[in-house]
Protein backbone atom coordinates (compact mmCIF):
# COMPACT_ATOMS: atom_id res chain seq x y z
CA UNK A 1 0.00 0.00 0.00
CA UNK A 2 1.27 3.47 -0.88
CA UNK A 3 -0.15 6.97 -1.21
CA UNK A 4 -1.13 8.66 -4.45
CA UNK A 5 1.43 11.36 -3.74
CA UNK A 6 4.24 8.84 -3.32
CA UNK A 7 3.19 7.06 -6.50
CA UNK A 8 3.15 10.36 -8.41
CA UNK A 9 6.59 11.37 -7.17
CA UNK A 10 7.95 7.99 -8.17
CA UNK A 11 6.27 8.20 -11.59
CA UNK A 12 7.70 11.64 -12.34
CA UNK A 13 11.20 10.24 -12.01
CA UNK A 14 10.55 7.65 -14.72
CA UNK A 15 7.76 9.01 -16.95
CA UNK A 16 7.50 12.53 -18.47
CA UNK A 17 5.15 14.43 -16.19
CA UNK A 18 4.49 11.22 -14.31
CA UNK A 19 1.74 10.13 -16.71
CA UNK A 20 1.38 8.47 -20.10
CA UNK A 21 -1.44 10.72 -21.27
CA UNK A 22 -1.41 14.41 -20.31
CA UNK A 23 -4.91 14.92 -18.89
CA UNK A 24 -4.21 12.28 -16.23
CA UNK A 25 -1.73 14.63 -14.56
CA UNK A 26 -4.49 16.82 -13.01
CA UNK A 27 -2.81 19.81 -14.60
CA UNK A 28 -6.00 21.87 -14.81
CA UNK A 29 -7.46 20.91 -11.43
CA UNK A 30 -4.30 20.59 -9.34
CA UNK A 31 -3.31 18.04 -6.76
CA UNK A 32 -2.03 14.49 -7.05
CA UNK A 33 -3.65 12.24 -9.64
CA UNK A 34 -5.26 9.12 -8.32
CA UNK A 35 -3.20 6.04 -9.19
CA UNK A 36 -5.74 3.29 -9.66
CA UNK A 37 -5.14 -0.27 -8.54
CA UNK A 38 -8.42 -1.95 -9.48
CA UNK A 39 -11.90 -1.38 -10.81
CA UNK A 40 -15.17 -3.25 -10.78
CA UNK A 41 -18.63 -2.25 -11.92
CA UNK A 42 -19.21 1.45 -11.25
CA UNK A 43 -16.24 1.78 -8.88
CA UNK A 44 -12.48 2.27 -8.98
CA UNK A 45 -10.00 1.85 -6.12
CA UNK A 46 -6.73 3.75 -5.81
CA UNK A 47 -3.35 2.57 -4.51
CA UNK A 48 -4.20 3.89 -1.05
CA UNK A 49 -7.21 1.57 -0.93
CA UNK A 50 -9.89 4.26 -1.30
CA UNK A 51 -12.94 3.49 -3.44
CA UNK A 52 -14.63 6.03 -5.75
CA UNK A 53 -17.77 5.99 -7.85
CA UNK A 54 -16.29 6.39 -11.33
CA UNK A 55 -17.58 8.85 -13.92
CA UNK A 56 -14.60 8.52 -16.24
CA UNK A 57 -15.18 4.89 -17.27
CA UNK A 58 -11.71 4.75 -18.87
CA UNK A 59 -12.78 7.79 -20.96
CA UNK A 60 -15.67 5.86 -22.44
CA UNK A 61 -14.84 2.19 -23.07
CA UNK A 62 -16.39 0.83 -19.87
CA UNK A 63 -19.94 0.95 -21.24
CA UNK A 64 -20.86 -2.20 -19.33
CA UNK A 65 -18.93 -1.21 -16.21
CA UNK A 66 -15.42 -2.14 -15.18
CA UNK A 67 -14.28 -5.77 -15.25
CA UNK A 68 -17.60 -7.05 -16.56
CA UNK A 69 -17.37 -10.80 -15.88
CA UNK A 70 -18.26 -12.02 -19.38
CA UNK A 71 -15.78 -9.62 -20.98
CA UNK A 72 -13.06 -10.66 -18.54
CA UNK A 73 -13.78 -14.31 -19.28
CA UNK A 74 -13.52 -13.69 -23.03
CA UNK A 75 -10.16 -11.99 -22.53
CA UNK A 76 -8.86 -14.79 -20.32
CA UNK A 77 -9.89 -17.42 -22.84
CA UNK A 78 -8.26 -15.51 -25.69
CA UNK A 79 -5.06 -14.92 -23.71
CA UNK A 80 -4.81 -18.63 -22.94
CA UNK A 81 -4.74 -19.31 -26.68
CA UNK A 82 -1.91 -16.83 -27.31
CA UNK A 83 -1.28 -13.11 -26.80
CA UNK A 84 -0.42 -12.14 -30.36
CA UNK A 85 0.01 -13.94 -33.66
CA UNK A 86 0.82 -11.30 -36.27
CA UNK A 87 -1.56 -13.22 -38.53
CA UNK A 88 -5.28 -13.09 -39.38
CA UNK A 89 -7.80 -14.50 -36.91
CA UNK A 90 -11.50 -15.30 -37.12
CA UNK A 91 -12.05 -12.97 -34.16
CA UNK A 92 -11.02 -10.00 -36.30
CA UNK A 93 -13.57 -10.97 -38.89
CA UNK A 94 -16.30 -11.35 -36.28
CA UNK A 95 -15.61 -7.91 -34.81
CA UNK A 96 -15.65 -6.33 -38.27
CA UNK A 97 -18.93 -8.09 -39.00
CA UNK A 98 -20.45 -6.81 -35.75
CA UNK A 99 -19.45 -3.25 -36.68
CA UNK A 100 -21.01 -3.72 -40.13
CA UNK A 101 -24.20 -5.04 -38.53
CA UNK A 102 -24.53 -1.94 -36.38
CA UNK A 103 -23.44 0.56 -39.05
CA UNK A 104 -24.56 -0.64 -42.49
CA UNK A 105 -22.44 2.00 -44.23
CA UNK A 106 -19.34 0.27 -42.85
CA UNK A 107 -18.96 -2.05 -45.82
CA UNK A 108 -15.29 -2.56 -45.04
CA UNK A 109 -13.57 -2.31 -41.64
CA UNK A 110 -9.84 -2.01 -40.92
CA UNK A 111 -8.86 -2.64 -37.29
CA UNK A 112 -6.08 -0.60 -35.71
CA UNK A 113 -4.94 -0.08 -32.13
CA UNK A 114 -5.87 3.52 -31.22
CA UNK A 115 -8.29 6.25 -32.17
CA UNK A 116 -5.36 8.42 -33.22
CA UNK A 117 -4.23 5.70 -35.61
CA UNK A 118 -7.74 5.45 -37.03
CA UNK A 119 -8.05 9.18 -37.74
CA UNK A 120 -4.51 9.41 -39.14
CA UNK A 121 -5.33 6.57 -41.51
CA UNK A 122 -8.63 8.21 -42.48
CA UNK A 123 -6.82 11.40 -43.45
CA UNK A 124 -4.18 9.52 -45.44
CA UNK A 125 -6.86 7.50 -47.20
CA UNK A 126 -8.87 10.61 -48.07
CA UNK A 127 -5.79 12.23 -49.56
CA UNK A 128 -4.92 9.08 -51.45
CA UNK A 129 -8.42 8.69 -52.89
CA UNK A 130 -8.87 12.33 -53.89
CA UNK A 131 -5.31 13.27 -54.79
CA UNK A 132 -5.70 16.43 -52.70
CA UNK A 133 -3.77 17.73 -49.69
CA UNK A 134 -5.94 19.98 -47.51
CA UNK A 135 -8.18 18.92 -44.63
CA UNK A 136 -10.91 20.93 -42.90
CA UNK A 137 -11.39 20.44 -39.16
CA UNK A 138 -13.28 22.34 -36.47
CA UNK A 139 -11.92 24.33 -33.55
CA UNK A 140 -12.42 22.35 -30.36
CA UNK A 141 -12.78 18.98 -32.04
CA UNK A 142 -10.10 16.47 -31.04
CA UNK A 143 -9.10 13.66 -33.36
CA UNK A 144 -6.07 12.26 -31.61
CA UNK A 145 -2.51 13.52 -31.60
CA UNK A 146 -1.69 13.19 -35.29
CA UNK A 147 0.28 16.19 -36.54
CA UNK A 148 -2.29 17.46 -39.01
CA UNK A 149 -5.15 17.40 -36.51
CA UNK A 150 -3.78 19.14 -33.40
CA UNK A 151 -4.61 22.67 -34.54
CA UNK A 152 -7.22 24.19 -32.19
CA UNK A 153 -7.92 20.77 -30.70
CA UNK A 154 -9.92 20.11 -27.58
CA UNK A 155 -9.30 17.42 -24.93
CA UNK A 156 -5.83 17.56 -23.38
CA UNK A 157 -4.72 20.36 -25.69
CA UNK A 158 -7.54 22.51 -24.32
CA UNK A 159 -6.86 21.37 -20.77
CA UNK A 160 -3.23 22.48 -21.03
CA UNK A 161 -4.16 25.69 -22.89
CA UNK A 162 -1.87 24.78 -25.77
CA UNK A 163 -2.43 26.25 -29.25
CA UNK A 164 -1.31 22.98 -30.85
CA UNK A 165 1.98 21.21 -30.30
CA UNK A 166 5.67 21.85 -30.64
CA UNK A 167 7.15 19.53 -33.22
CA UNK A 168 4.37 20.05 -35.75
CA UNK A 169 5.92 21.71 -38.79
CA UNK A 170 4.47 24.80 -40.41
CA UNK A 171 4.07 22.86 -43.62
CA UNK A 172 1.97 20.22 -41.89
CA UNK A 173 -0.12 22.78 -40.01
CA UNK A 174 -0.62 24.66 -43.27
CA UNK A 175 -2.46 21.68 -44.73
CA UNK A 176 -5.22 21.99 -42.11
CA UNK A 177 -8.01 24.56 -42.40
CA UNK A 178 -9.64 25.24 -39.01
CA UNK A 179 -13.13 26.74 -38.92
CA UNK A 180 -15.52 27.44 -36.02
CA UNK A 181 -17.62 24.46 -35.04
CA UNK A 182 -21.21 24.56 -36.23
CA UNK A 183 -20.58 27.30 -38.82
CA UNK A 184 -21.62 25.75 -42.12
CA UNK A 185 -21.13 29.05 -43.96
CA UNK A 186 -17.46 29.04 -42.90
CA UNK A 187 -17.13 25.56 -44.38
CA UNK A 188 -18.73 26.74 -47.61
CA UNK A 189 -16.35 29.71 -47.71
CA UNK A 190 -13.37 27.37 -47.29
CA UNK A 191 -14.57 25.29 -50.22
CA UNK A 192 -15.18 28.41 -52.30
CA UNK A 193 -11.52 29.34 -51.82
CA UNK A 194 -9.83 25.94 -51.74
CA UNK A 195 -12.41 23.41 -52.88
CA UNK A 196 -10.26 21.76 -55.54
CA UNK A 197 -7.52 21.21 -52.92
CA UNK A 198 -9.63 19.88 -50.02
CA UNK A 199 -9.47 16.12 -49.54
CA UNK A 200 -11.85 15.84 -46.60
CA UNK A 201 -13.78 17.40 -43.77
CA UNK A 202 -13.33 15.62 -40.44
CA UNK A 203 -15.67 16.26 -37.55
CA UNK A 204 -16.61 14.68 -34.26
CA UNK A 205 -20.07 13.22 -34.77
CA UNK A 206 -21.09 15.07 -31.60
CA UNK A 207 -18.19 17.00 -30.06
CA UNK A 208 -17.21 15.86 -26.58
CA UNK A 209 -13.66 17.16 -26.22
CA UNK A 210 -14.41 20.82 -25.51
CA UNK A 211 -17.17 19.75 -23.22
CA UNK A 212 -20.24 18.25 -24.82
CA UNK A 213 -21.62 20.34 -27.69
CA UNK A 214 -24.54 18.87 -29.59
CA UNK A 215 -24.24 19.51 -33.34
CA UNK A 216 -26.69 22.11 -34.66
CA UNK A 217 -29.72 20.62 -36.37
CA UNK A 218 -28.81 19.67 -39.92
CA UNK A 219 -25.13 20.49 -39.51
CA UNK A 220 -23.69 17.06 -40.24
CA UNK A 221 -26.14 16.66 -43.10
CA UNK A 222 -24.93 20.02 -44.42
CA UNK A 223 -21.33 18.85 -44.28
CA UNK A 224 -22.32 15.84 -46.36
CA UNK A 225 -23.93 18.11 -48.94
CA UNK A 226 -20.96 20.47 -49.22
CA UNK A 227 -18.32 17.74 -49.40
CA UNK A 228 -20.29 15.81 -52.01
CA UNK A 229 -20.68 18.92 -54.15
CA UNK A 230 -16.91 19.42 -54.20
CA UNK A 231 -15.73 15.82 -54.46
CA UNK A 232 -14.28 15.73 -50.93
CA UNK A 233 -14.80 13.02 -48.34
CA UNK A 234 -16.71 13.38 -45.08
CA UNK A 235 -15.03 11.66 -42.12
CA UNK A 236 -17.25 11.18 -39.08
CA UNK A 237 -15.13 10.67 -35.97
CA UNK A 238 -17.07 8.42 -33.60
CA UNK A 239 -14.13 7.40 -31.43
CA UNK A 240 -16.02 8.71 -28.39
CA UNK A 241 -19.65 8.44 -29.47
CA UNK A 242 -19.48 5.25 -31.50
CA UNK A 243 -21.43 2.42 -29.82
CA UNK A 244 -21.61 4.48 -26.60
CA UNK A 245 -24.54 6.80 -27.21
CA UNK A 246 -26.48 4.11 -29.06
CA UNK A 247 -26.16 0.81 -30.92
CA UNK A 248 -25.01 2.62 -34.09
CA UNK A 249 -23.35 5.60 -32.44
CA UNK A 250 -24.34 9.21 -32.96
CA UNK A 251 -24.81 8.65 -36.69
CA UNK A 252 -27.46 6.05 -35.92
CA UNK A 253 -29.28 8.36 -33.50
CA UNK A 254 -29.13 11.32 -35.85
CA UNK A 255 -29.75 9.73 -39.23
CA UNK A 256 -32.28 7.15 -38.12
CA UNK A 257 -30.59 4.51 -40.32
CA UNK A 258 -33.32 4.78 -42.97
CA UNK A 259 -31.92 5.94 -46.34
CA UNK A 260 -35.36 7.26 -47.20
CA UNK A 261 -35.57 9.40 -44.05
CA UNK A 262 -35.33 13.18 -44.10
CA UNK A 263 -32.39 13.19 -41.67
CA UNK A 264 -30.37 10.46 -43.34
CA UNK A 265 -26.84 11.17 -44.55
CA UNK A 266 -23.96 8.92 -45.53
CA UNK A 267 -20.41 9.77 -44.43
CA UNK A 268 -17.62 8.28 -46.53
CA UNK A 269 -15.57 7.16 -43.54
CA UNK A 270 -16.12 6.49 -39.84
CA UNK A 271 -13.53 6.18 -37.10
CA UNK A 272 -14.31 4.13 -34.01
CA UNK A 273 -12.47 3.56 -30.73
CA UNK A 274 -13.12 3.28 -26.99
CA UNK A 275 -16.20 1.01 -26.71
CA UNK A 276 -15.21 -0.97 -29.81
CA UNK A 277 -12.31 -2.35 -27.76
CA UNK A 278 -14.16 -2.77 -24.50
CA UNK A 279 -11.23 -1.31 -22.57
CA UNK A 280 -8.49 -2.92 -24.65
CA UNK A 281 -6.48 -1.13 -27.38
CA UNK A 282 -8.69 -1.55 -30.44
CA UNK A 283 -9.95 1.08 -32.87
CA UNK A 284 -11.31 0.93 -36.39
CA UNK A 285 -11.60 2.76 -39.66
CA UNK A 286 -14.69 1.90 -41.69
CA UNK A 287 -16.56 3.04 -44.75
CA UNK A 288 -17.68 2.26 -48.24
CA UNK A 289 -15.99 -0.55 -50.12
CA UNK A 290 -15.04 1.83 -52.93
CA UNK A 291 -13.01 4.00 -50.55
CA UNK A 292 -11.76 1.38 -48.08
CA UNK A 293 -10.47 -0.94 -50.81
CA UNK A 294 -7.90 1.74 -51.65
CA UNK A 295 -6.01 0.58 -48.53
CA UNK A 296 -3.12 -1.84 -48.96
CA UNK A 297 -2.96 -4.67 -49.89
CA UNK A 298 -5.69 -3.95 -52.44
CA UNK A 299 -4.89 -0.32 -53.06
CA UNK A 300 -2.02 2.17 -53.02
CA UNK A 301 -2.68 3.74 -49.57
CA UNK A 302 -0.40 2.02 -47.08
CA UNK A 303 -1.32 1.22 -43.49
CA UNK A 304 -0.01 -1.55 -41.27
CA UNK A 305 0.32 -2.54 -37.63
CA UNK A 306 1.93 -5.50 -35.92
CA UNK A 307 -0.71 -5.50 -33.17
CA UNK A 308 -3.69 -4.48 -35.34
CA UNK A 309 -6.53 -6.87 -34.59
CA UNK A 310 -4.72 -8.29 -31.57
CA UNK A 311 -6.68 -11.42 -30.60
CA UNK A 312 -6.95 -10.60 -26.90
CA UNK A 313 -8.07 -7.03 -27.52
CA UNK A 314 -10.51 -8.13 -30.21
CA UNK A 315 -12.06 -10.61 -27.78
CA UNK A 316 -12.80 -7.79 -25.33
CA UNK A 317 -14.35 -5.59 -28.00
CA UNK A 318 -16.46 -8.35 -29.49
CA UNK A 319 -17.77 -9.46 -26.10
CA UNK A 320 -18.61 -5.85 -25.19
CA UNK A 321 -20.53 -5.16 -28.39
CA UNK A 322 -22.42 -8.44 -28.20
CA UNK A 323 -23.49 -7.65 -24.63
CA UNK A 324 -24.41 -4.02 -25.40
CA UNK A 325 -28.06 -4.57 -26.23
CA UNK A 326 -30.99 -2.17 -26.09
CA UNK A 327 -31.42 -2.78 -22.37
CA UNK A 328 -27.84 -1.65 -21.72
CA UNK A 329 -28.32 1.57 -23.66
CA UNK A 330 -31.60 2.23 -21.87
CA UNK A 331 -29.92 1.83 -18.46
CA UNK A 332 -27.06 4.14 -19.38
CA UNK A 333 -29.45 6.75 -20.81
CA UNK A 334 -31.61 6.65 -17.70
CA UNK A 335 -28.63 6.95 -15.36
CA UNK A 336 -27.21 9.88 -17.35
CA UNK A 337 -30.57 11.65 -17.38
CA UNK A 338 -30.99 11.23 -13.63
CA UNK A 339 -27.47 12.33 -12.77
CA UNK A 340 -27.29 15.31 -15.11
CA UNK A 341 -30.58 16.58 -13.69
CA UNK A 342 -29.23 16.18 -10.16
CA UNK A 343 -26.05 18.08 -11.05
CA UNK A 344 -28.08 20.93 -12.51
CA UNK A 345 -30.40 21.04 -9.51
CA UNK A 346 -27.51 21.15 -7.01
CA UNK A 347 -25.79 23.97 -8.88
CA UNK A 348 -29.07 25.87 -9.15
CA UNK A 349 -29.63 25.50 -5.41
CA UNK A 350 -26.15 26.87 -4.73
CA UNK A 351 -26.67 29.79 -7.11
CA UNK A 352 -23.94 28.76 -9.55
CA UNK A 353 -24.58 29.97 -13.12
CA UNK A 354 -24.09 27.04 -15.46
CA UNK A 355 -25.52 24.93 -18.24
CA UNK A 356 -25.51 21.13 -18.51
CA UNK A 357 -25.28 20.03 -22.15
CA UNK A 358 -26.06 16.59 -23.54
CA UNK A 359 -25.41 14.45 -26.59
CA UNK A 360 -27.14 11.18 -25.94
CA UNK A 361 -25.85 9.80 -22.64
CA UNK A 362 -22.77 12.05 -22.74
CA UNK A 363 -22.98 15.30 -20.80
CA UNK A 364 -20.81 17.97 -19.24
CA UNK A 365 -21.15 21.19 -17.27
CA UNK A 366 -20.15 24.66 -18.45
CA UNK A 367 -19.85 27.36 -15.77
CA UNK A 368 -20.53 31.08 -16.06
CA UNK A 369 -23.23 33.63 -16.80
CA UNK A 370 -22.77 33.56 -20.58
CA UNK A 371 -22.87 29.79 -20.67
CA UNK A 372 -26.00 29.78 -18.52
CA UNK A 373 -27.76 32.36 -20.68
CA UNK A 374 -26.81 31.27 -24.17
CA UNK A 375 -25.37 27.78 -23.92
CA UNK A 376 -22.05 26.79 -25.44
CA UNK A 377 -21.77 26.08 -29.15
CA UNK A 378 -18.14 26.93 -29.98
CA UNK A 379 -14.64 26.29 -28.69
CA UNK A 380 -14.18 30.00 -27.95
CA UNK A 381 -17.24 29.96 -25.71
CA UNK A 382 -16.06 26.77 -23.99
CA UNK A 383 -12.69 28.36 -23.19
CA UNK A 384 -14.38 31.53 -21.88
CA UNK A 385 -16.30 29.74 -19.13
CA UNK A 386 -15.55 30.04 -15.40
CA UNK A 387 -13.36 26.94 -15.34
CA UNK A 388 -12.04 27.81 -11.86
CA UNK A 389 -15.40 26.73 -10.48
CA UNK A 390 -14.89 23.24 -11.87
CA UNK A 391 -11.62 22.90 -9.95
CA UNK A 392 -13.42 23.44 -6.64
CA UNK A 393 -16.33 21.25 -7.72
CA UNK A 394 -14.01 18.45 -8.85
CA UNK A 395 -12.04 18.28 -5.60
CA UNK A 396 -15.13 18.40 -3.42
CA UNK A 397 -16.53 15.45 -5.35
CA UNK A 398 -13.20 13.61 -5.17
CA UNK A 399 -13.05 14.15 -1.41
CA UNK A 400 -16.54 12.65 -1.19
CA UNK A 401 -15.49 9.56 -3.15
CA UNK A 402 -16.61 10.46 -6.68
CA UNK A 403 -14.12 10.31 -9.54
CA UNK A 404 -14.90 12.98 -12.17
CA UNK A 405 -12.93 13.73 -15.34
CA UNK A 406 -9.98 15.90 -14.23
CA UNK A 407 -10.77 18.58 -16.81
CA UNK A 408 -13.76 20.82 -17.43
CA UNK A 409 -13.39 20.09 -21.16
CA UNK A 410 -14.14 16.37 -20.92
CA UNK A 411 -17.44 14.51 -21.07
CA UNK A 412 -18.84 12.57 -18.12
CA UNK A 413 -19.41 8.87 -18.70
CA UNK A 414 -21.77 6.44 -17.03
CA UNK A 415 -22.13 2.71 -17.46
CA UNK A 416 -24.77 0.02 -17.22
CA UNK A 417 -23.26 -0.79 -13.80
CA UNK A 418 -24.22 2.59 -12.34
CA UNK A 419 -27.16 1.38 -10.29
CA UNK A 420 -29.27 3.24 -7.74
CA UNK A 421 -26.68 2.75 -5.00
CA UNK A 422 -23.92 4.30 -7.11
CA UNK A 423 -26.11 7.19 -8.22
CA UNK A 424 -27.26 7.79 -4.64
CA UNK A 425 -23.62 8.17 -3.56
CA UNK A 426 -22.95 10.68 -6.31
CA UNK A 427 -26.08 12.67 -5.55
CA UNK A 428 -25.21 12.81 -1.86
CA UNK A 429 -21.90 14.49 -2.75
CA UNK A 430 -23.39 17.11 -5.06
CA UNK A 431 -24.69 19.78 -2.61
CA UNK A 432 -21.31 20.32 -0.92
CA UNK A 433 -19.52 20.32 -4.29
CA UNK A 434 -21.98 22.87 -5.66
CA UNK A 435 -21.37 25.11 -2.64
CA UNK A 436 -17.61 24.79 -3.20
CA UNK A 437 -18.10 25.89 -6.81
CA UNK A 438 -20.19 28.85 -5.66
CA UNK A 439 -17.49 29.97 -3.23
CA UNK A 440 -14.59 29.52 -5.68
CA UNK A 441 -12.66 32.53 -6.93
CA UNK A 442 -10.23 32.91 -9.83
CA UNK A 443 -6.65 32.19 -8.83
Amino acid sequence: MTTNHDAFVRAQAAIPGGVNSPVRAYGSVGGDPRFLASARGAYVTDVAGREYVDLVCSWGPALLGHAQPDVVAAVQEAAARGLSFGAPTVGEVELAEEIRRRVPLAERVRLVSTGTEATMTAIRLARGVTGRDLVVKFAGCYHGHGDALLADAGSGVATLALPGSAGVTEATAGETIVVPYGDLSAVEDAFTRYGSQIAAVITEAAPANMGVVRPPEGFNQGLRRVTAEHGALLILDEVLTGFRVGPSGWWGLESGLDPAGDDYYAPDLFTFGKVVGGGMPVAALAGSAAVMDQLAPLGPVYQAGTLSGNPVAVAAGLATLRLADDAVYSRVDAAAARLSAAVGAALDEAGVPHVVQHAGSLFSVFFGDLAARFGVTTYAQAKAQDSFRYTAFFHAMLDAGVNLPPSVFEAWFLSAAHDDAALDRIEAALPAAARAAAEATPS
